[in-house]
């Protein structure tokens, strides 16, 4: 198979999320949850060479940027929901469906619901024309769909549900805060169950997005992946 898949991380924390996933003819900005000034930066102030923007949801940790993207000519995809929260409208703002796909130059883009408390957030099954294709997913505490044919992976990787209720335990996360985690964000021992549920013949990388930094561990979360996988396994950090 002949792909030229290639992903780049710019910022991947509650802090601010932001990729560029390219399959060498189209390039995608996934999140824009960083100052606009970073995305141009990590584009090399190409941002005009973008095809466009995946907006999962709503949060400030993903959506921070998303006017400036507009306003410099990129065209942002998200939910009905998302943009309505985020107060986004324009002929840039594309409004899309869950389970409804769509196409992005040489992209083909599924997205589907995700698991989180935001108005209506979605994940995204990307496949290229070119060959390749990737599946992204952050901010979900669980994923109700299987993928077959899948060469790229980026999911979450949140929290383990011991370091949690270890630091629940010892006062250095709210009871309330862990709680809403746990409801909201995807854990290493669901994703392990994900990855177990779905073809991997084919993936070539897993990267782990969106670690917490009191509730993970990045150095066993990536030994558990490439143990259960025997994939090439990155932490996504920025």
């Amino acid at each position: 198979m002949d792909m030229d898949i290639e992903i780049k991380v710019l910022a991947s924390s509650s802090a601010g999320n932001a990729y560029i996933v390219s399959d060498g003819q189209n390039t995608l900005l996934i999140e824009c949850g960083i100052k606009f000034k970073d995305i141009q930066r990590g584009l090399r102030f190409r941002a005009s060479g973008l095809a466009g923007c995946l907006l999962s949801h709503e949060h400030n940790d993903h959506a921070r940027a998303v006017k400036d993207v507009m306003r410099a000519g990129v065209d942002v995809y998200a939910s009905e929901g998302t943009f309505e929260t985020l107060g986004v409208k324009g002929h840039r703002a594309k409004v899309i469906k869950a389970l409804k796909q769509f196409h992005i130059g040489s992209w083909i883009v599924l997205p589907f619901d995700t698991i989180h408390d935001a108005s209506e957030p979605l994940g995204f099954l990307l496949a290229s024309k070119v060959g390749g294709k990737v599946l992204y997913m952050t901010d979900s505490a669980y994923c109700k769909y299987r993928f077959k044919g899948l060469t790229h992976i980026m999911v979450e990787a949140n929290y383990s549900e011991e370091i949690i209720r270890q630091n629940a335990k010892n006062g250095i996360i709210q009871q309330t805060l862990k709680n809403r985690i746990i409801r909201n964000h995807m854990s290493i021992e669901r994703l392990l169950d994900m990855l177990r549920a779905n073809d991997l013949s084919q993936v070539r990388e897993i990267w782990l997005l969106h670690l917490s930094d009191n509730n993970s561990d990045a150095e066993r979360f990536k030994r558990e992946i490439q143990e259960l996988t025997g994939k090439e396994v990155y932490i996504a950090e920025g």
